[in-house]
């Protein structure tokens, strides 16, 4: 095994277990040094795969013994992953038909009208988690490719995500991780969403059909821009590529709220440590409030609360604060959670 790997080995070990001195032999690395207090071996073996397969312990008088058997990296994209973006690339082309007006079942042909929307939704989320994952790769974290999630749903997907299977050291790793997802999927559905306006209809208002999309302040903004004289009896038909943009958006918003897991909530961690758990009790309860408003916010409240959970984990560094220029990425994702967020997400 080459030494560089070996060590990116010991950088990520050291997490658990202080290391004093090792040596290998083959396909044997034999740590010498302390499992840190409160942590245990069956952590470690978690922690640290796909690296290593088994954690061997020998303790001794004065230091402990690991013996470890080295997992082998994998270089391709593994089977599962492929398998569920594919589904999700089948099940948002047939969302995008079915949005185009076209039956995919009956026109089998029809289904290349669902590429615009498909292509831009799979685009927003893909960047969203690429950003995650690079810069989870850049500070040593062992994070896996992105999971996409095919649902029967309008949309034709519960959206994508990615796990972190190593823990973050720093804050302003967790900072960077975090944040880097929502920033640069807003990056791309902005441009999305003006190319998506231009491409829609202005139709007249129906107040009692089909379902309304709720406005936040950067669609207000951009439908005044491209239609300036958008009257009150009118209304916009929404062309695909502009949904997936709001649907990109939407998602934005959801993950950057300052709760538990969520990208907001690693950030939150990031600018105020262990208070950010407060933070996050408070957050969660305005959002359930907010279904007095739209019974949506309850349901995502209630998936938070399950899945997710309010608490989080913290950072094995917490005394070292955040630079100026790392508070600004903060202020970033706080301007972007403003700048899409809507009260009524939608209206029927």
């Amino acid at each position: 095994m080459q030494e560089a790997n070996i060590q990116e080995i010991i950088y990520r070990l050291s997490y658990w277990i202080q290391v004093v001195r090792y040596s290998y032999n083959g396909n044997k690395l034999i740590i010498e040094g302390y499992l840190r207090p409160g942590f245990t071996l069956s952590e470690v073996e978690y922690g640290m795969r796909p690296f290593i397969k088994k954690i061997h312990q020998n303790v001794g008088f004065e230091i402990d013994t690991f013996t470890l058997d080295l997992a082998v990296p994998q270089s391709s994209i593994p089977r599962l992953h492929l398998i569920l973006f594919l589904l999700t690339v089948l099940t948002t082309l047939l969302a995008g038909t079915l949005m185009a007006g076209y039956n995919p079942i009956r026109q089998p042909a029809s289904i290349v009208h669902g590429v615009p929307f498909s292509l831009t939704l799979l685009l927003i989320l893909g960047v969203h988690e690429l950003g995650h994952f690079y810069f989870a790769k850049k500070h040593k974290v062992d994070a896996t490719l992105p999971y996409f999630i095919p649902a029967p749903t309008f949309i034709g997907t519960f959206g994508a995500f990615i796990k972190m299977r190593s823990p973050v050291r720093q804050r302003a790793a967790l900072l960077e991780i975090g944040a880097a997802g929502p920033i640069a999927g807003f990056l791309v559905a902005l441009p999305a969403l003006f190319i998506g306006l231009y491409l829609s209809k202005v139709v007249p208002m129906m107040p009692e059909a089909g379902i309304h999309l709720g406005d936040s302040l950067v669609m207000k903004f951009a439908t005044w821009l491209v239609f300036p004289n958008l009257s009150p009896e009118q209304d916009i038909l929404l062309h695909p590529v502009g949904f997936a943009a709001w649907i990109g958006m939407l998602v934005t918003m959801l993950n950057l709220l300052p709760i538990g897991q969520l990208d907001g909530g690693h950030i939150a961690y990031a600018a105020l440590g262990r208070n950010a758990d407060k933070l996050g009790w408070g957050a969660l309860i305005v959002t359930a409030l907010l279904g007095i408003k739209s019974p949506n916010w309850l349901v995502w409240a209630a998936l938070v609360f399950i899945l997710v959970r309010v608490k989080h984990p913290p950072v094995y560094d917490e005394n070292t604060p955040l630079t100026r220029g790392q508070y600004l990425i903060v202020a970033a994702a706080i301007i972007i959670f403003i700048l899409t967020f809507i009260p009524v997400p939608f209206k029927s």
